[in-house]
């Protein structure tokens, strides 16, 4: 029981156990954090809304949800669960610096950064033209907030949600499980470029099954998120560095919502540049779910992947997998 357990060379748990471990401190930390945030916002709102309306937990619970106030703080105390779980589990379990889940911070990794902006904001602005293009949506308003509500600030609280949001992801799911799982897939019946592939796909498959409770949800819909996981996760087997694929999920997301107005995973993003009224095939748009689950969400995944495979050869020089992340860490 002590081996499937416990390596005795690398004297560590295994992968799979560092892995679940830190997946449920991260669990802990976060509907901790939650629910002390819950309970700080439902004691404010009780005193605003009175004894008779605060006595409604529902309309209370939704009033909350409702403010930037308690979104930009949910995210962000998810931001740091991920964080300071990995931390943890790379520190105490793993015995590995935290720069090797993708951090290897410099000029070439602020470059790749933009370059996942770029791309993110470039793949959405086409899905719009094509949906335009075709008669699918049209334009119903510009500047649009939610009634009672600022623009701008409401405009930037979801621009730092989405920034949050694609650290917080990407730091979980490619960081530090593709990380974990490359290497413990990697042994003698398994070559480190074959445990890099498994590892990206299993963890790209939890990514679309982590969506599963979003509004509108479907198995179209997951199956479609499953490839935005592969999509998002390309860049990290290719360079070993999350840079990349960050600025890539921040502006997928950012564009598709506030941008040009598309639900995000079946979610409204709030506050829109552009309002739009959507129509067409939803085998095509993806309907209340948005893009990601309709073909044109496939296809724009598919030039995305193009545009990464490009990105990586002009500034590696060739395109191959990052063998490095089923390497076991150097002592620390």
């Amino acid at each position: 029981m002590r081996n499937v357990l416990w390596n005795t060379g690398q004297r560590r748990l295994r992968a799979l156990w560092r892995i679940l471990v830190v997946l449920v401190v991260f669990l802990i930390l976060e509907l901790g954090l939650e629910l002390l945030l819950g309970v700080a916002f439902s004691s404010t709102l009780s005193e605003q809304l009175g004894a008779s309306r605060a006595g409604d937990r529902t309309a209370l619970s939704a009033a909350i949800q409702r403010l930037p106030a308690f979104n930009l703080a949910s995210n962000f105390l998810g931001l740091v669960s991920v964080y300071v779980s990995t931390w943890l589990g790379g520190r105490l379990l793993d015995r590995r610096r935290f720069t090797s889940f993708g951090y290897h911070v410099g000029p070439s990794w602020w470059r790749d950064f933009l370059a996942g902006l770029v791309i993110g904001a470039v793949l959405m602005a086409v899905i719009f033209a094509v949906e335009w293009a075709a008669g699918w949506l049209q334009v119903t308003g510009t500047f649009c907030a939610v009634q009672g509500t600022d623009f701008g600030t409401a405009m930037l609280v979801s621009v730092l949600v989405f920034i949050m949001v694609g650290f917080r992801e990407e730091q979980l799911f490619r960081g530090y499980l593709v990380r974990n799982g490359a290497e413990g897939l990697s042994f003698k019946a398994v070559r480190a470029r074959a445990a890099v592939i498994i590892a990206w796909a299993s963890f790209a498959i939890l990514f679309g099954c982590a969506h599963l409770l979003n509004p509108n949800a479907s198995l179209v819909s997951t199956v479609d998120l499953v490839l935005a996981g592969l999509f998002l996760g390309l860049p990290y087997i290719l360079t070993g560095e999350l840079a990349l694929g960050i600025g890539l999920h921040i502006t997928w997301n950012l564009f598709e919502g506030n941008v040009f107005g598309f639900p995000v995973s079946g979610t409204d993003a709030g506050p829109t540049l552009i309002a739009i009224r959507q129509a067409g095939p939803k085998l095509w748009t993806g309907g209340a779910f948005g893009p990601e689950a309709g073909l044109i969400g496939v296809l724009a995944i598919v030039l995305g992947s193009a545009l990464i495979l490009l990105w990586v050869r002009r500034t590696r020089g060739r395109i191959g997998l990052c063998t490095e992340l089923a390497r076991a860490p150097e002592a620390m």
